[in-house]
């Protein structure tokens, strides 16, 4: 492994922690607004603070329009993925949707066998179920009848479509890569991101109501543009480009770990010993993917 994917590595291992995060404030704010209209905010927050470093360089602005119908393409299954998942948490739980997200990297790898016909061998399946076991098992606190009381409602049934989108987010960043700037890539699937939200808007006619966000509120949006927005999106373009997506979303089996630590150090939920096992499971799931996944 060179330097410069063990970065690239690490670009991912951080987005992935911050994107645990997003999951509990993103719970916060689900049913605030129109998820339209959460999502335009943001992607339009987040391209406004990018904005000076785009437009002042003469050669991100000459590329723009260049970059623009690619990034279009991109930002519409990156967009439509966060407007399901807060139209999903109306109806449904962070339980439920954590346990659902868990299928992204498999979903991925199946895409991959068909789009860039990629093989993955048996023990690689074995490592997606080990994977999924893992988190399951923090998701349900390694209880077994919290297990069997899961149930499928509405909103997971739109979570499930929110999946799809992810994962073809990630397929299209590895198709629609032409040796962009991560950052200008970054910026135009902001903009992309924003008009898609606009247009959604303009034809529903639903109010913005941008001012009942403050107090706490205010400052989980804040998180959500710069950290899960800004931060994460150039992190997992830059990754994607170098590891491919099977790699980039094999770290998600981390995701309901991480949340178990966050709540763990921030509201003194203890976990317990079979949880922990189960975090440790999903971490070495992940880390054998990562030596068995060719990119």
């Amino acid at each position: 492994m060179n330097t410069l994917h063990v970065k690239a590595h690490i670009l991912i291992i951080i987005a992935t922690i911050l994107v645990a995060g997003s999951f509990i404030v993103t719970q916060k704010l689900a049913g605030l607004i129109s998820p339209f209209s959460l999502i335009l905010l943001r992607f339009l927050a987040s391209a406004v603070i990018l904005s000076p470093l785009i437009l002042v360089r003469r050669k991100y602005r000459e590329k723009i329009i260049s970059t623009m119908p690619r990034a279009l393409i991109i930002s519409f299954f990156y967009a439509g993925y966060f407007v399901l998942m807060f139209i999903a948490l109306e109806t449904t739980t962070a339980l439920n949707t954590g346990a659902l997200y868990t299928l992204v990297p498999l979903i991925t790898a199946i895409f991959c066998i068909f789009i860039f016909k990629d093989k993955i061998t048996f023990t690689q399946w074995l490592v997606y179920i080990l994977g999924i076991i893992g988190t399951l098992g923090v998701v349900f606190k390694a209880n077994f009848d919290l297990f069997l009381s899961f149930a499928l409602n509405s909103g997971d049934l739109i979570y499930l479509v929110g999946i799809l989108f992810m994962t073809l987010y990630s397929i299209c960043m590895k198709i629609l890569y032409k040796d962009d700037d991560p950052i200008l890539l970054v910026f135009c699937t902001l903009v992309g991101g924003a008009l898609w939200m606009a247009v959604i808007l303009l034809f529903t006619a639903e109010p913005l109501n941008w001012s009942v966000i403050k107090g706490d509120m205010f400052f989980y949006m804040v998180y959500l543009v710069v950290a899960t927005t800004i931060i994460t999106l150039y992190l997992y373009q830059k990754a994607t480009i170098i590891l491919g997506p099977k790699s980039v979303m094999s770290y998600i089996y981390l995701t309901p770990a991480i949340i178990a630590v966050f709540v763990y150090f921030f509201d003194g939920v203890t976990i317990s010993v079979p949880v922990m096992l189960a975090i440790f499971i999903s971490m070495l799931a992940t880390l054998i993917l990562q030596f068995k996944i060719k990119n």
